[in-house]
């Protein structure tokens, strides 16, 4: 079992920086890669970025390539999402997942979810 816990959202400006921190639970959490999705009020889950369990390998959305920087430390059971120059698309509930299945995109092949934070960017 993994249990996530995300933290770091808030209100922030067009532009602006956020770090956004996923801790887990579980002394199992570094042999799964971990991802962040989001979803806006109306709109499907989206990928946002993907990182190897080790932490070497790393993917993510077009939409946030260049802005977005995934990341992890498997001492400390984190992962993390730094993004900047946010954009009010960027608005949204970000979740993170853990997946068994290595790097994907696909939401099902994520067994672990955290509740979400929300990120709000203003224009």
């Amino acid at each position: 079992q993994v249990q996530l816990v995300e933290s770091g959202g808030g209100l922030v400006q067009a532009g602006d920086s956020l770090r956004l921190s996923c801790v887990a639970s579980g002394r199992t959490f570094s042999s799964y890669a971990t991802g962040w999705f989001r979803q806006a009020p109306g709109k499907e889950r989206e990928f946002v970025a993907a990182v190897s369990s080790s932490g070497g390998l790393a993917n993510y959305a077009d939409s946030v390539e260049g802005r977005f920087t995934i990341s992890r430390d498997n001492a400390k059971n984190t992962v993390y999402l730094q993004m900047s120059s946010l954009k009010p698309e960027d608005t949204a509930v970000y979740c993170c997942a853990a997946s068994i299945y290595g790097l994907t995109m696909t939401p099902t092949r994520y067994r672990y979810w955290g509740q979400g934070t929300q990120v709000t960017v203003s224009s």
